[in-house]
């Protein structure tokens, strides 16, 4: 089933096309990335999605609802930034709860949401901790946290990882899947790094100048590059990380 459908959208800055007509569909439970470098039209096409951007042109389908001016409180959809975005003033529980005691007005229920979350993400001995008493890696398990609470169809991850060590990056790829499994929430991860987009989604999306070169499976992508720039981008760049560990550790991979 489609969650969500992307018709022919389009959108320009200052006469230069950042986006460019594109079209593409994610799937009930889906784990999309979206990849290339900096100034390809990812972060446009997240913030258009979220709807704290406007389109020129085109259609944005939700679960079969056109939600082009949708307010994007309306839109049932949460977002995971790399800076991770929390309240510096608030602990790690009421960081999550913030958002649930304005949605339930309970705040018992909220507590009991929060905290749900926060051991499902192995975070309940920080529970009183401020933003500055974590690791990076503590506060982005934060924000997704606060992000699961509301329960969005759809989630936006916007570089989540890329402020994190190597260490935590591994862990918090291995907890993404995780999460997508046990809730079955729609993802949808932006991000200029490869190995990240390729260990983490069912199908890649790859981005070049506001258009889009392939959307695939990853084995496909590797196997059938739809053009030179994604063979370029992708393909060689992966053979080459192999033949580097191979050469830093003798061993033949």
């Amino acid at each position: 089933m489609v969650s969500l459908e992307v018709k022919n959208l389009s959108k320009t800055y200052n006469k230069k096309t950042v986006l460019n007509n594109i079209s593409f569909t994610v799937n009930d439970g889906e784990f999309l990335s979206i990849l290339g470098p900096s100034g390809c039209g990812k972060t446009t096409l997240l913030k258009i999605l979220i709807g704290i951007e406007t389109l020129d042109t085109g259609e944005i389908i939700k679960n079969g609802k056109n939600i082009n001016k949708l307010d994007p409180s309306k839109r049932n959809m949460g977002i995971v930034f790399q800076n991770y975005a929390l309240f510096p003033n608030m602990t790690v529980l009421n960081n999550v709860m913030y958002a649930l005691n304005i949605k339930l007005k309970n705040k018992k229920e909220a507590e009991e949401k929060s905290l749900d979350i926060l051991k499902m993400l192995n975070m309940e001995e920080h529970l009183n901790k401020y933003p500055h008493e974590l690791s990076g890696g503590q506060m982005q398990r934060v924000a997704i946290a606060r992000t699961l609470a509301l329960n969005p169809d759809i989630i936006l991850f916007d570089e989540a990882l890329s402020a994190l060590d190597a260490d935590n990056k591994l862990i918090l790829k291995k907890e993404l899947k995780e999460i997508q499994k046990k809730f079955n929430t729609t993802m949808i991860f932006i991000t200029h790094d490869q190995e990240e987009a390729f260990s983490l989604s069912d199908r890649v999306m790859i981005m070049k100048e506001g258009n889009i070169e392939q959307i695939d499976t990853p084995h496909n992508i590797f196997n059938k590059p739809a053009s030179d720039y994604v063979k370029r981008f992708v393909q060689d760049h992966l053979v080459e990380k192999v033949r580097s560990i191979e050469k830093c550790t003798g061993i033949d991979l």
